[in-house]
């Protein structure tokens, strides 16, 4: 009987465990039923994975020098970025992030359930939170679709997208959208834009301590930046990061100890920038003519004329130099050389030291009375600086045109040339009120009857007036003009004769532009500093098809690049080894210092480069008295050195042989019965019958009384 009782006790058991475990079943195939509905709910409205491809990135416009290899500057918007295939990335680098980010990455499918629980008791045993399990998958998906709010729904589609994205594409090609995507703090997201703002380079050069330096930032990109007060931190996790990868066998403990103690110089800028006043005046360009929004976001290449070997030199040459020149109070100086030929500006320094910042004397208010301003670009600056006798050739061109030759003879003596103004007085001003004008030389000393060779190759001013008389004020400023000087916009007037001694400002570009027009023999190629401009897709949106243009005859061009490169000629005043002189080259060269040797200027070429040097100070506080021979010519030699390597070029052409009808344009005078050449010739007709009448010409009365004046002197 008992026996039967528990039988029957045993079956309702049983029948009530059926019931329980009907119930447990039931409630999770609900649950299941609920989460694979909550799950689709969710999923529904997901961003496809191969958006990731489509997905445009933000891309900053990127400017090149000539060759396209060296990056000048970036104008970017909130991200500087620069998209590289995954092969062009420092295997260091690769090996840095996957080590320290994700080291199962080449094993798992997207979700690393071991690396999540080694997280939580990380977490566990430090009391807080210090490490995550997210693959590098997750984080690309987290930074590409998905907000950073850590709530169940954003997880599951964190999950959803992990997944599908391993499904669809190969490990390398996640890896690589990674590597572009990730943020490095500055601005700076993937591992290009990251390499060149801290270290200056390309991500395919980085070493292994770099690698894991930049491996460091991921974790807290901001609070461990090399630009903030934790860099202690920054450095101790670099070290951290190397540990990881010797540990996970890409590089060996040795190389990992090694690398620990090797230094690591950062960009001292957080925008890095080479050619700085070249690379701003290319991004001022850029500005006026495209939106912000589309320099900003377009990922536009720019890629200028810049040589950035020759611009490299130019501006070690400057900054050697510049200890020389302040012991003579001049602390400033400026370069640029041009491709005569094609426009090209080859290299421009506009400042001594772009990047200086305790160099400026204590109490100067800049662009007021600043002896040097580093961030002003000298060369293009406001309406220029006077040349001094640098603008000489201009007037002599001019005559030369008209029928002047190197032969021609004037009187190098002291002459009034304000006709109102006794000859042989010192007075300041005429009857009228208006100033006298009676230039002196260099030299303080005359030299009596000279051809214009040797004037000018000698940069003697009296002769140099005389010949702008004779050429023409207006004409000689048509012809500047035409050969690219851009700021002689007064009335000739106001500039008189003293425009042939650097009476009207220049700029140092334009006159390395004009000189290019003797070296071309004539013909003028605007300078520009962008070759072209493409997209993002290579395409062109953007190309300089400068075509040169004629303004002046070869004859004339020929005349100048002669006597300009006649080292023999000038000999007398600057000696037989000056910095203008290259033994067994021909290159044309002419110095210019202004009054009281406020500026000095040095410009000289070949017939494929030419190149120009400006020295003295920004607020035109004088110098010591030291001419451009001694402030600019050695800047200028010793940059035309590496020039004429990398530009080498044939002799000039001689010109042709010149005999005119007028003895004394040949060269031919008669000493026992002096005359000035307004006695032989017609200023507006050199080449014409002689003038029947010169006593009308306004300066002829006092040019022969100056040639008296100094015969009659012992």
């Amino acid at each position: 009987m008992a026996q039967r009782k528990t039988r029957r006790r045993f079956f309702i058991n049983s029948k009530k465990h059926g019931t329980a475990i009907k119930l447990i079943l039931g409630f999770f195939l609900f649950f299941a039923v609920f989460s694979a509905l909550s799950f689709l709910l969710v999923a529904k409205d997901l961003p496809r994975p191969e958006e990731f491809t489509e997905k445009p990135f933000v891309l900053p416009t990127r400017i090149y020098d000539r060759s396209g290899e060296v990056l000048l500057y970036q104008i970017y918007g909130e991200e500087k970025r620069t998209v590289v295939p995954l092969e062009q990335i420092s295997n260091n680098l690769k090996w840095a992030i996957i080590a320290t980010e994700d080291a199962n990455f080449y094993r798992h499918i997207g979700l690393d359930f071991a690396g999540v629980l080694r997280a939580i008791v990380k977490n566990i045993q430090a009391g807080k939170l210090t490490a995550g399990g997210s693959t590098l998958t997750q984080q690309l998906i987290r930074s590409s679709f998905l907000s950073l709010d850590k709530t169940p729904s954003r997880k599951i589609k964190e999950i959803i997208l992990t997944l599908e994205l391993e499904r669809r594409y190969s490990k390398d090609e996640i890896l690589g959208f990674y590597l572009n995507q990730v943020p490095f703090g500055s601005n700076a997201y993937g591992v290009e834009a990251a390499s060149q703002t801290y270290f200056g380079k390309s991500s395919a050069d980085v070493s292994v301590e770099e690698a894991a330096l930049l491996a460091s930032l991921i974790q807290a990109p901001s609070y461990l930046s090399p630009y903030g007060s934790h860099q202690d931190e920054l450095f101790a996790r670099k070290d951290y990061v190397l540990g990881r990868m010797a540990s996970s066998g890409y590089i060996t403990k040795d190389m990992a100890d090694e690398a620990k103690g090797k230094e690591i110089k950062i960009n001292a800028s957080r925008d890095s920038i080479k050619a700085p006043h070249f690379a701003l005046y290319v991004r001022d360009y850029l500005e006026k003519n495209y939106s912000d929004y589309f320099l900003q976001t377009k990922g536009l290449k720019v890629y200028t004329t810049l040589d950035w070997e020759l611009q490299s030199w130019a501006e070690q040459v400057i900054s050697e130099r510049m200890d020389y020149n302040r012991n003579y109070n001049a602390f400033n100086a400026s370069l640029v050389s041009v491709n005569p030929n094609t426009g090209e500006v080859l290299a421009m320094v506009g400042s001594a030291d772009w990047h200086a910042t305790e160099s400026l004397p204590k109490g100067c208010t800049p662009g007021l009375n600043c002896q040097f301003e580093p961030k002003v670009n000298v060369s293009i600056y406001g309406g220029g600086r006077q040349p001094g006798s640098a603008f000489k050739p201009f007037a002599y061109a001019r005559a030369f045109k008209d029928g002047l030759t190197p032969n021609t003879v004037v009187w190098d003596v002291k002459t009034e040339f304000n006709p109102n103004c006794p000859a042989s007085a010192d007075k300041e001003k005429d009857e009228f009120g208006t100033p006298c004008y009676h230039p002196k030389n260099y030299t303080n000393t005359s030299t009596g009857p000279i051809n214009l060779r040797r004037a000018l190759a000698q940069s003697i001013n009296v002769p140099a007036v005389k010949v702008l008389y004779l050429a023409g004020i207006n004409e000689t400023i048509d012809l500047a003009k035409n050969m690219g000087i851009t700021t002689l916009t007064r009335p000739s007037s106001w500039y008189g004769l003293s425009l042939v001694l650097g009476g009207g400002e220049v700029k140092l570009l334009d006159m390395v532009s004009a000189y290019g027009v003797f070296a071309t023999e004539g013909y003028r190629a605007a300078p520009f500093f962008i070759s072209k401009i493409e997209d993002s897709q290579g395409n062109i949106v953007e190309e300089n098809k400068t075509t040169p243009k004629e303004v002046l005859d070869a004859q004339t061009a020929r005349l100048i690049n002669s006597v300009l490169s006649d080292n023999e000629a000038r000999a007398p005043l600057f000696g037989l080894n000056s910095p203008l002189y290259f033994p067994g080259k021909d290159v044309a060269v002419k110095t210019g210092t202004t009054q009281e040797y406020k500026d000095a200027w040095t410009i000289g070429y070949t017939p494929s480069i030419v190149a120009g040097v400006w020295a003295g100070n920004n607020d035109g506080t004088l110098p010591d008295q030291r001419p451009g021979l001694v402030l600019a010519s050695p800047i200028w030699n010793k940059f035309m050195q590496k020039a004429l390597e990398l530009y080498p070029s044939a002799d000039f052409i001689d010109p042709n042989p010149i005999e005119t009808q007028k003895p004394i344009l040949n060269g031919d005078i008669n000493l026992n019965e002096p005359h000035s050449i307004l006695h032989f010739v017609d200023r507006f007709d050199p080449l014409g019958p002689e003038p029947k009448n010169p006593e009308l010409e306004t300066q002829y009365f006092n040019w022969e009384a100056a040639i008296k004046n100094w015969l009659k002197t012992p």
